[in-house]
């Protein structure tokens, strides 16, 4: 059963959030005003649910936005087919996220906005839902809530942990003892990586096997149909797709593609920023370079020599477009990449920058294998891409690499799943 945790930091921040409880609904009306928010489930933000309680047993799976939220589908679906009989409820903080889910979560999983971080709120959530296991994926170590769920006796698992040497040297500087103690009320901690392993364990973890939620799963899905329209479109073209964009690095694509549409004149680019909000800054970043620029979100066709994706959740799509793949995020300062093993369980071959911090390891063993290559400036990133559209059989030999890696990473979830098994609300409860 999961440890109260107790330390005169967590007291302190306690008392402190609490005097700022108060502030909270005025604070979320005004990101809801700028579009942070969706103004129509602030009450969710604030512990006051918008559906009833089923009776049987409930598990409840967080994850704060896109990426940790979408990583928990493969334990949503092992966890329904294991236990039919269990109730799924899974919150998240972003707007995006939640229209994400909305899409994808499995009929009868309940989704609602995560509840700020206050001792009431949090308490009024967890009365409301009464959760027998709460599963917190990557680095959520929010004090009112794991306080909350402790004191409720709620089981508790971290799984697919992530911390950076950043958080662990702020927690062991300012607070040590709230770290222990927020740590110690986990039943199960499964780090991502050897790195945030021995960072937990330094700051008192109990850790057990790595597992990595964005390493296993299922391919991303698609609308066959569409595929098949874009695919009558584009016709023989080369199709070069820069995926999970940033600020900056749509220009750097655009300069890198000049170079290979002196090769390959008809090779088309589709860019499909991070952040389709974006998409103004992007579409401007491709006129510069020279580039005639289609919108899929107008409903233009891809007959342009750039089209720009500026949807949400098409990437299962894209990915099955492209000839080769561009993950973003390695060339923006600060992002530290993005997961390539969504396009590698399609089997692309995967070309990004050199920062990719978030995901080295990963990056590190497919560079290794040939399953994905580096391009530390746009000269390289020209070359590779000419290069992969001039061999054909080099880009399906990377694309096969990639999939046997994102393959092996399968059975950690079987392992997750065995240990997961214990804390699982009994029959009926």
């Amino acid at each position: 059963m999961s440890a109260q945790p107790r330390s005169p930091g967590l007291a302190a921040y306690r008392l402190a959030l609490g005097a700022l409880e108060p502030l909270a609904p005025a604070l979320l009306r005004a990101r809801a005003r700028r579009g942070k928010e969706d103004p129509a489930r602030l009450a969710e933000r604030l512990g006051r649910a918008s559906r009833a309680r089923p009776e049987r047993g409930l598990v409840w799976l967080h994850g704060v936005s896109v990426g940790e939220s979408v990583s928990l589908l493969p334990l949503v679906e092992a966890l329904r087919a294991r236990r039919p009989d269990l109730t799924l409820l899974v919150t998240s903080g972003t707007r995006t996220s939640a229209e994400l889910l909305a899409r994808r979560l499995p009929d009868g999983v309940i989704h609602q906005y995560a509840p700020v971080d206050g001792p009431r709120v949090m308490a009024r959530f967890l009365d409301h839902w009464r959760p027998g296991l709460a599963v917190l994926v990557e680095s959520e170590l929010w004090p009112n809530l794991i306080c909350a769920a402790a004191k409720r006796d709620v089981r508790l698992a971290l799984v697919s942990a992530r911390m950076t040497q950043k958080s662990a040297e702020g927690w062991r500087r300012r607070a040590p003892g709230a770290a222990r103690a927020l740590l110690n009320a986990f039943d199960l901690v499964l780090p991502q990586d050897g790195e945030t392993e021995r960072r937990l364990q330094a700051l008192g973890a109990a850790t057990g096997p790595r597992l990595n939620l964005k390493q296993v799963g299922a391919p991303l899905p698609c609308d066959e149909d569409e595929l098949a329209r874009l695919k009558g479109q584009i016709g023989e073209r080369p199709v070069v797709l820069a995926a999970s964009t940033h600020v900056g690095e749509e220009a750097l694509v655009a300069e890198a593609f000049a170079q290979v549409r002196r090769q390959h004149a008809d090779a088309l680019l589709v860019v499909a920023p991070r952040h389709p909000e974006r998409a103004g800054a992007a579409q401007d970043a491709l006129t510069a370079a020279g580039l005639t620029v289609a919108r899929r979100s107008q409903g233009e066709a891809p007959l342009a020599e750039a089209y720009l994706a500026d949807t949400l959740g098409e990437l299962g799509l894209l990915f099955r477009l492209a000839d080769v793949v561009v993950m973003g995020g390695g060339w923006a300062e600060g992002v530290g990449g993005h997961n390539p093993l969504e396009p590698a369980r399609l089997g692309c071959a995967i070309l990004t920058g050199p920062h990719v911090f978030n995901a080295h390891e990963t990056y590190e063993a497919m560079f290794d294998e040939v399953a994905a290559l580096c391009a530390p400036d746009a000269e390289t990133l020209a070359r590779h891409v000419a290069g992969l559209i001039d061999s054909p059989m080099i880009a399906r030999r990377m694309g096969e690499a990639a999939l046997a890696h994102a393959e092996r990473h399968g059975a950690a979830l079987g392992v997750a799943l065995d240990l997961l098994d214990p804390l699982l609300p009994e029959p009926g409860l």
